[in-house]
């Protein structure tokens, strides 16, 4: 799979998604139609932990890709204990975390709590990373774990009706979107059975102008530097990389600024607990879907290990998650990829 078996990689890192921690008994998703283990999601977050500690080259740092914790301990008042619970346990290694925000970040906390809270990694890196200036809060930032490589991290409900208050701009602005597409009652409810505007409930969001035009500027940097980026959001943007009831609202606009750049390799989401898997034709970006811990029984895993040469990614997965390489768009054999 990897024909560089003795190379040693550049880097590596950790990918773990959805989480969704409570300490409550197993339920169901949404529909009913499967199981979720709340409680066992720490120990899947432990065997992860054990794993990446252990092994002969640690990981530099972890990426969580959002839903760290249920919304159903919102309703219990256990929302700080079991963030502290998840917390003391990502914490128990070595490697820094980066969170990204998700849904159930949302039913748990305010936005202005979140920004003040731990999962604002970009208070707490060591990375120097630069956040988006375009916005107060918007939760948006990028870091350079190693020469020529760049992460940046994504808000995915800055346009959104979670976690901003109802007498807010924003708030109407995210109502005028969404009713634009979906008349139900319960806007949890996608507007149709089938078909992209599946996309337009209230679990999802989008990305302000702001930040785009933010992100617009971070990759025009990175290609004058011929820079190898890699983005995280919670919400996947490419229609073939999940089950379209779990894409951004605006994923349109997303892949379009991305495919007006040459440094971007890899676009890494949660949200769609099944996962998924895309290379884009156009650009021969890999977009990854990852997994959801909370939909993995007990037995099970679902973490990822990647790491990165000069021109690939490889993931190790464990349990649910498959093993990739992502050859990056214009080195030798990329041709040979293909799309899935």
């Amino acid at each position: 799979m990897d024909d560089h078996p003795q190379q040693m990689p550049l880097f590596i890192f950790g990918v773990i998604a959805d989480i969704q921690y409570a300490d409550i008994d197993d339920g169901y998703n949404y529909s009913q139609t499967r199981r979720r283990y709340y409680r066992s999601s720490l120990q899947l977050l432990r065997n992860a932990q054990e794993s990446w500690s252990e092994s002969a080259v640690k990981p530099e740092f972890i990426i969580q890709l959002g839903d760290i914790i249920d919304g159903f301990n919102k309703g219990s008042g256990a929302s700080d204990r079991a963030l502290d619970t998840v917390l003391r346990e990502l914490s128990s290694g070595a490697a820094e975390v980066h969170h990204v925000w998700g849904n159930h970040e949302f039913y748990n906390f305010s936005r202005s709590a979140l920004l003040r809270s731990r999962l604002n990694s970009s208070l707490h890196t060591d990375g120097s990373p630069s956040r988006a200036r375009a916005g107060s809060d918007i939760y948006a930032y990028h870091f350079s774990p190693f020469p020529g490589f760049t992460f940046v991290v994504l808000d995915a409900y800055d346009v959104s009706l979670l976690g901003r208050e109802e007498t807010s701009e924003q708030y109407s602005e995210a109502m005028n979107l969404i009713k634009q597409y979906n008349n139900n009652e319960d806007l949890n409810c996608p507007p149709e059975s089938e078909g992209l505007q599946q996309r337009f409930t209230m679990f999802n969001g989008g990305f302000s102008k702001a930040q785009l035009d933010w992100l617009d500027s971070v990759l025009t940097s990175a290609d004058e530097k011929r820079e190898r980026v890699t983005i995280v959001s919670h919400l996947p943007i490419h229609p073939y990389s999940t089950d379209p009831i779990c894409l951004a609202w605006n994923f349109d606009e997303l892949l379009a600024i991305i495919r007006s750049h040459s440094s971007v390799v890899c676009f890494m989401a949660g949200h769609d607990h099944d996962g998924g898997y895309h290379r884009d034709r156009v650009t021969g970006v890999h977009h990854l879907t990852l997994e959801g811990v909370i939909e993995t029984p007990p037995d099970g895993n679902a973490f990822g290990t990647v790491s990165v040469y000069e021109d690939r990614m490889v993931l190790k997965g464990n349990g649910r998650i498959t093993d990739r390489v992502f050859v990056f768009p214009g080195c030798q054999s990329d041709a040979d990829q293909g799309a899935k």
